[in-house]
């Protein structure tokens, strides 16, 4: 496994740990309030985040602050990778792949998953050399 994807990996296992569920109707929002210990009427103890997320108003700093570590995280992986041949190399690989550049030859998708721009890139001599590194290792097996 590579640095990127171990590192992906342990942010996916800590949001998975979170107490909050997902709910798209309303017997998936009674079962998800049950999973919290709340009943389906404690709506005000409740927020609601992205794509049918729920998760208790009491947890807010809790999550703001594996999110911000997160992204904190990520940034001294990214920082830390002075050739950008260890973390940003897996970064782009991974991304690559997982946004099917093969097909479509547009980085944005790939920029994008992980909070870049093209203009960012060019900026750093580290990530526009994990990202042409990324480019021939993905084209030599396409």
């Amino acid at each position: 496994m590579n640095a990127y994807t171990e590192l992906q990996k342990k942010h996916q296992e800590e949001v998975n740990a979170f107490p909050c569920f997902f709910a798209y109707d309303k017997d998936q929002f009674a079962e998800g309030m049950k999973s919290l210990g709340l009943k389906p009427t404690d709506t005000k103890l409740i927020y609601r985040g992205m794509a049918g997320m729920y998760y208790r108003k009491s947890d807010s700093p809790r999550l703001k602050e594996m999110l911000d570590r997160h992204i904190k995280e990520e940034q001294e992986a990214i920082n830390g990778d002075t050739t950008g041949e260890g973390y940003i190399l897996d970064m782009f690989s991974e991304e690559l792949a997982n946004h099917e550049y093969g097909y479509t030859r547009d980085l944005s998708d790939t920029l994008g998953a992980v909070g870049l721009t093209l203009d960012k890139v060019r900026s750093s001599k580290t990530l526009l050399h994990g990202l042409q590194k990324a480019l021939e290792r993905y084209n030599a097996t396409v």
